[in-house]
């Protein structure tokens, strides 16, 4: 049985004139954490709205489970749950009462069910508590509550920490690992925190104008996004020439602002100082740093739109 649930291929949806999406194409591997990263307008609600049947592509296609037709796929999405824009609530019904109605429209017949998820998003103790009096972090730990009611295969959650102050995030990123971990979970997560998709994701998928810009698993992600030594001279040119003849550094890249990246030989900084001194170049900065997954998008983007 193929590993690949969820398989994209040249999916395209405009609006008018306005191409929201353009041959868009991807594949989901079974147990994955997949973060698809992409400003506002980028095209990633796009993406997640056509695989939850909200929206139908103009062209291209959609296979989820190995479905392709519709009949097939609304088969398939019994299998996933969504979390798209704002999670489902009613605002003045309590927690319990919000996924009891959900429990019984989805016709899920456990009805412990309720309970075992209010306790394992921390929403058990809230008692006649309604929704609208939540705070933010209480309603989007809801959202999470009603995604996993059905015990789904496949989850899509659109900007699930939007908005969360930092103790909020961190929960919700401890409760998404382990759906994935102890329940089997595959998941796809739209977000621009770039920082904490990071921590979480084992692949990422890159849009922007919707077009991808590059698919990576997080270990070639860690490949691009590098260490590198930060280097400003009182001549930055010589010094380049220095780094790539003298050093026979291969990865030097000189920045906007005439400073220069070295990408080679990080452990050589001691003979490198050496050699730009012994050609005349005085070092006025070394720095050692790392691409942020922040840096990298932006790079990417700017180079290929």
């Amino acid at each position: 049985m193929s590993d690949i649930l969820v398989n994209v291929e040249n999916l395209t949806k405009q609006y008018g004139k306005t191409l929201a999406l353009d041959n868009v194409s991807f594949k989901i591997k079974k147990g994955s954490i997949v973060g698809l990263i992409g400003p506002n307008g980028a095209g990633k609600t796009t993406i997640m709205k056509a695989m939850g049947g909200l929206i139908f592509p103009t062209s291209g296609s959609i296979e989820m489970f190995g479905a392709k037709d519709e009949k097939g796929l609304n088969k398939a999405r019994s299998r996933m749950s969504f979390m798209i824009e704002t999670p489902y609530e009613k605002g003045n019904m309590t927690a319990r009462e919000n996924l009891e109605k959900q429990r019984i429209q989805k016709g899920i017949p456990d009805k412990n069910r309720v309970d075992e998820v209010l306790e394992f998003v921390k929403l058990a103790d809230t008692g006649k508590k309604v929704v609208k009096n939540f705070s933010l972090g209480m309603r989007q730990r809801l959202g999470l509550a009603n995604a996993i009611l059905g015990k789904p295969e496949l989850m899509v959650l659109d900007e699930p920490i939007n908005g969360l102050d930092p103790e909020g995030i961190v929960e919700i990123r401890e409760m998404l690992r382990t759906f994935n971990r102890e329940e089997a979970v595959t998941l796809i997560i739209s977000s621009h925190i770039l920082s904490e998709l990071s921590l979480l994701c084992t692949d990422y998928i890159f849009i922007n104008h919707g077009q991808i810009k590059g698919v990576f698993t997080a270990d070639e992600l860690k490949e691009q996004c590098s260490e590198y030594y930060h280097i400003d001279t009182d001549n930055n040119e010589k010094a380049s020439v220095i780094l790539t003849n003298t050093c026979g550094i291969e990865r030097v890249e000189v920045m906007e602002d005439g400073s220069i990246r070295i990408y080679d030989k990080l452990d050589e900084m001691k003979e490198i100082s050496k050699a730009l001194y012994d050609g005349g170049v005085i070092p006025v900065t070394l720095s050692r740093n790392e691409i942020s997954l922040e840096d990298y998008y932006l790079r990417m983007v700017q180079d290929r739109q």
